[in-house]
């Protein structure tokens, strides 16, 4: 710890934020797991899921995933809980009595937050991801059916040149309604296109068969049309890519997720809500940085009201933030807001909170 230039006050500090995060996530998770034990046990007993399965797929799992969610509220709650308690043992008084300014007394809180923040990114970016999968896959198999297609209007491009688009896909007979394709030239002028009621996966043949067609096929000013109730073809499609499993990007580590996003690009898909998931992974994890500057500037005084007063105001506050992050993610999701400014958006009003009330806390 010399090379950080830290003291023993800095070590302690350390110790107790470090040591009641942990503790409180650690409690929480037990809870938690109490909690959803009791909730899907009928389940488990139903579908005849393994103990081993349950407790090393699922609940292992679960832990890490679940501790993140709650990684920059237990920050700030650790914060403030034993910032509070030193305070009122008037250790805070002591510290700055000796010549340490305020600012320095941030030092080893801000190596804390780093800590923090970089165990978060790590989950968030590499753990939690593959974690995911395997939860994800249990749930499936002994909770219910995750997979789903509630898109309508679907336009995607399957090969350059080639669009195609459905009204809507019955992911349970792998078939899609109103469907039609378009192929286009070098120059972008319409070479043909198809129209059909609807398109059915043939697993037998590995094919599309294309039901009650009407081709439209254009050759400069000679136009030819054909007609007919069932073709076999084969595209550069898959019924998985129409299969999504709940948050299934939740199972994407950082480099997948920039490869499906540049893909569905490619597709002509709405990647918006990607976006503000990619962005996420960072900007959630630099919350701690503005949520510990926040929990040491309210918490390093005495109030009328005690600890119990900095927790309240504390909680309040870390709630908001959450709340007003859901609200800017909303307006993404609209199309009304830039998805990377969206996103850093509660972190940038926050942390411009987090100022104003340095400038108040004591010196």
């Amino acid at each position: 710890m010399r090379f950080l230039g830290l003291k023993k006050i800095d070590i302690y500090i350390i110790k107790k934020f470090l040591g009641t995060y942990f503790f409180a996530i650690l409690l929480i998770i037990s809870i938690a797991v109490v909690f959803d034990i009791s909730e899907k046990i009928e389940d488990f007993i139903e579908k005849e899921a393994p103990l081993k399965a349950i407790v090393f797929d699922y609940y292992l799992n679960f832990i890490p995933y679940f501790a993140n969610l709650f990684s920059s509220l237990f920050t700030f709650i650790a914060v403030i809980f034993f910032t509070s308690k030193m305070a009122y043992n008037t250790e805070i008084i002591a510290i700055l009595s000796s010549g340490v300014s305020f600012r320095r007394m941030l030092y080893p809180y801000f190596i804390s937050a780093l800590i923090i923040a970089l165990f978060s990114f790590a989950l968030m970016a590499y753990v939690i991801p593959p974690a995911n999968a395997v939860r994800l896959d249990f749930t499936y198999k002994y909770i219910k059916n995750p997979i789903r297609n509630t898109d309508k209007n679907i336009h995607r491009q399957i090969e350059p040149g080639v669009f195609i688009y459905m009204k809507s896909y019955n992911t349970t007979n792998d078939i899609g309604y109103k469907f039609s394709m378009e192929h286009f030239d070098e120059r972008e002028n319409l070479q043909s296109k198809l129209m059909s009621d609807y398109i059915k996966w043939d697993s037998t043949n590995n094919k599309w068969a294309i039901r009650n067609y009407y081709i439209r096929e254009i050759n400069g000013l000679e136009e030819e049309i054909i007609t007919g109730t069932s073709i076999d073809t084969a595209l550069n499609m898959k019924p998985e890519e129409f299969k999504r499993i709940e948050n299934f990007t939740e199972t994407m580590n950082i480099h997948e997720l920039n490869d499906y996003i540049n893909k569905q690009r490619m597709q002509g898909a709405d990647v918006i809500s990607l976006l503000i998931d990619k962005y996420s992974r960072v900007a959630y994890p630099f919350s701690t940085f503005i949520l510990t500057l926040i929990g040491v500037s309210l918490s390093s005084r005495k109030i009328r009201g005690g600890i119990g007063m900095h927790i309240g105001f504390g909680l309040l506050l870390s709630f908001s933030y959450i709340l007003f992050m859901r609200f800017s993610t909303m307006f993404a999701v609209n199309g009304t807001m830039n998805p990377l400014f969206a996103v850093w958006l509660p972190n940038l009003i926050y942390a411009i909170i987090s100022l104003f009330l340095y400038r108040l806390a004591p010196k």
